[in-house]
C-alpha cells in the first residue's frame, strides 16, 4: 500500500478506534497520556525513519513535504491566493499571500506573516499550505507565508534575515497587496516560531514598529537544548533530541552560534515591550520546556501572555489536520487570538 492510500485510511479512521486499539498500552510520561493516533503515528514514523548516519537533507525535505499534503486535512478554498516575491537580503523572497475576503489599499485587511517549520534545513509554502489556509479562514485575516532561505545551503543567520526582512516589508509596503500596515502579526510552528519570535526581538533591536502580536507555536527557543523535556522525550514521539541535533549542525555556522540570541531568543535578557504572545506547546514534545520557559521569561518582564499545552499532542501536530482532531481545534484558538489582537 502506498504512503497516499494509508494516508487516507488513518484519516478517515476515528480516535476512538485508536483508543481501544491502545486500550490499556497508552503511553503516559510525566503525568500525561499521549494521544492514541500519535503513538500509532509515532510507531510507523520510527519504523520508517532512517539511521540518522544515514539520513539526508533531500529524504528530510521529501519526508515533510509529503507529511503536509498527505495529512493537511479538507482543503480550506479562499478567494484570494497569491504567489509573488519579495525582495530580501540574499535575493528575492517567494511568499504566498492568502486572504479570506478581498480587500484594496481602501479597505486593507490585518495580516499574519507566518514562518514555517522544518528544522531551519526544510519545510517551504507548500508543506504548509494547509495550516495558513486554515488560520486565514478560521481568524478572518490575511496570512502572508514566507519562504525564508534553508540551511544548509544559507547557513544562519540567513533564515532570521529573510524573516525581518518580510516583517519590514509589510509594514512598508503591505497596503499595495491591501494589508493593514498596521495591524502585522508574526507566527510560526517549530523552527518558524523562532523567526517569528527573532523578528519581533530585531523589531526592537532595530527602532521599527512591532508587529501586533507573536504566534508561538512549538517554537524552538534556545539553541543549547538543555530543558527537561529534552531528555524527558528524547526518542519515540515523532521529532527526537538526536534529529534536532543534526538539524542545528547544518544551521548553525559554529557551536558558538548557539549563544547568539538570533539563534536562542529565550537567553535574552532585554524582553520588555515585545508584542503580546500566545505559546502553543505539545506535551510530549522535546521542545515543549524550552518554549514554555520562554513564555514565563516574557511574562516576568511584562509582555502580555498566554501559554496552551496540548497534552497529548506530539511536535507538528497543527499542521496535521486530517489526522489529529486537537490541530483545527488548536488552530482555530490561534486564529481567534491573533483576531483578538487585531481588534484592539
Amino acid at each position: 500500500m502506498d504512503q497516499a492510500k494509508l494516508a487516507d485510511i488513518l484519516c478517515k479512521i476515528p480516535e476512538g478506534v485508536f483508543n481501544l486499539l491502545y486500550l490499556g498500552r497508552r503511553v503516559k510520561k510525566d503525568g500525561q497520556i499521549l494521544n492514541a493516533k500519535a503513538q500509532f503515528l509515532c510507531k510507523i514514523v520510527d519504523k520508517q525513519t532512517p539511521p540518522i548516519d544515514e539520513e539526508t537533507v533531500e529524504r528530510a525535505r521529501e519526508q515533510i513535504e509529503t507529511l503536509g499534503v498527505t495529512f493537511a486535512g479538507d482543503f480550506v478554498d479562499l478567494p484570494h491566493v497569491e504567489d509573488f516575491t519579495i525582495p530580501g537580503p540574499g535575493g528575492d523572497i517567494p511568499v504566498r499571500l492568502y486572504k479570506p475576503r478581498q480587500s484594496d489599499e481602501s479597505n486593507p485587511i490585518p495580516v499574519l506573516v507566518g514562518y514555517h517549520g522544518g528544522g531551519f534545513i526544510r519545510g517551504s509554502i507548500k508543506s504548509h499550505d494547509g495550516m495558513f489556509r486554515r488560520l486565514a479562514k478560521f481568524g478572518n485575516f490575511a496570512v502572508l507565508s514566507v519562504e525564508y532561505r534553508l540551511a544548509p545551503e544559507n547557513k544562519f543567520p540567513a533564515a532570521v534575515d529573510d524573516a525581518y526582512a518580510a516583517l519590514r516589508w509589510v509594514q512598508e509596503n503591505g497596503l499595495s497587496k491591501g494589508l493593514d500596515q498596521n495591524n502585522v502579526a508574526v507566527g510560526g510552528d517549530s523552527s518558524g516560531g523562532n523567526l517569528a519570535a527573532v523578528a519581533a526581538q530585531d523589531a526592537k533591536r532595530n527602532g521599527t514598529p512591532q508587529p501586533k502580536f507573536q504566534l508561538l507555536i512549538y517554537p524552538t527557543t534556545d539553541s543549547h537544548f538543555t530543558a527537561n523535556s529534552h531528555k524527558l522525550f528524547a526518542n519515540g514521539f515523532f521529532l527526537t533530541e538526536e534529529r534536532m541535533h543534526w538539524y542545528r549542525g547544518h544551521y548553525l555556522n559554529t557551536p558558538e552560534d548557539m549563544n547568539d540570541l538570533r539563534a536562542s531568543p529565550s537567553i535574552s535578557e532585554d524582553l520588555e515591550g515585545l508584542a503580546p504572545t500566545l505559546i502553543m506547546t505539545a506535551g510530549f514534545d522535546p521542545l515543549r520546556d524550552e518554549a514554555e520557559e520562554y513564555a514565563a521569561a516574557l511574562k516576568e518582564a511584562g509582555v502580555p501572555m498566554g501559554v496552551i499545552r496540548y497534552e497529548g499532542m506530539v511536535h507538528g501536530f497543527m499542521s496535521l489536520s486530517g489526522l489529529f482532531e486537537d490541530a483545527d481545534k488548536a488552530l482555530k484558538t490561534a486564529a481567534t487570538a491573533v483576531a483578538s489582537a487585531f481588534a484592539e
